[in-house]
């Protein structure tokens, strides 16, 4: 039991970024499918499609008002989901971690809620009429993918701060603007494709975090990636608390949410809930995340004396 609870440990992208959902239930099945898939293996990218094939199929559930339909649905999107965290387990377990995974593990998330706001749309459309895909198209093409930006962009600075540059996927829109640039459209158009995409994803995060970003270029210039463990230490301190509200605006609660509006036959409660309740969270975390930055950026020539 010991020897599985630190294999389990390894596959951790860290205790302080972690949901107490995903540690004790969705992080022990989704290693024993990375266990699996790596015997027979797979590559994470394969895993990370057919989670996407399985939120897509749940989605389409969502659809039918009967429990039956319903109950089916969550047992899909909740399997998509023990896919979505095998795949980066057995990303870290094999090594075989690459740019081209994780945008595809971003996308599979997108993909599986636009079948779901598509069949929650279709549902109640004689309900509602045209509202409800005005208001469900702003609130999946604006609200909840700004939501998903910003939760993953601000979990994984928190990792940058306290493991390094190794520990985190922070990505940098020069970079990948550069890369997007230097990748032909004749040999390599898909990879292209999926690199115009990423640009989008990095450079929104960015524009809605200009202090970070400010903090971020003095720190480059001042340190490089050697940060003073002091300046760590603050930044961890300011960051954590916030992560509980990266992971409310990952999967589980949003899934959650989903579900109860579907088990009361109001689906359409759940798009309202994203629309509101997650993007005030959002705004909250931003500006918290945002003074946070602010403040480190005013002290930051004290951390040079370390």
């Amino acid at each position: 039991m010991k020897k599985e609870k630190i294999a389990l440990q390894s596959t951790f992208k860290s205790q302080d970024t972690e949901e107490w959902i995903d540690v004790y239930f969705t992080r022990p099945l989704g290693l024993l499918w990375a266990k699996f898939f790596m015997r027979l293996n797979v590559h994470p990218n394969v895993v990370t499609i057919l989670s996407m094939v399985l939120g897509a199929v749940a989605g389409v559930m969502f659809y039918f008002p009967d429990w039956q339909h319903t109950v089916a649905g969550i047992l899909l999107l909740t399997w998509a989901n023990l896919y979505d965290s095998a795949d980066g387990q057995l990303a870290r377990m094999t090594g075989k971690k690459t740019l081209w995974g994780r945008i595809l593990d971003g996308f599979a998330g997108d993909v599986w809620f636009l079948f779901i706001y598509v069949a929650i749309a279709l549902r109640i459309t004689p309900e509602w009429g045209i509202w409800i895909w005005i208001i469900g198209s702003v609130n999946g093409f604006v609200c909840h993918v700004k939501q998903c930006q910003m939760a993953d962009y601000y979990r994984n600075v928190h990792l940058y701060f306290i493991k390094g540059k190794e520990g985190s996927e922070m990505d940098s829109y020069e970079k990948v603007k550069e890369d997007f640039r230097n990748t032909p459209w004749k040999s390599q158009w898909f990879w292209k494709l999926f690199l115009f995409f990423y640009c989008n994803h990095t450079r929104a995060q960015e524009q809605l975090s200009p202090q970070f970003q400010r903090l971020k270029k003095a720190i480059k210039e001042r340190f490089g990636d050697d940060i003073p463990q002091r300046l760590r230490d603050d930044f961890r301190a300011g960051s954590l608390p916030l992560m509980k509200y990266t992971n409310i605006l990952t999967f589980n609660t949003r899934a959650i949410a989903l579900y109860i509006s579907l088990f009361i036959n109001r689906p359409g409660w759940y798009i309202l809930f994203e629309l509101v309740v997650l993007t005030g969270i959002l705004l909250y975390m931003r500006n918290r995340h945002e003074r946070l930055s602010r403040q480190l950026y005013l002290k930051i020539d004290s951390y040079e004396k370390d």
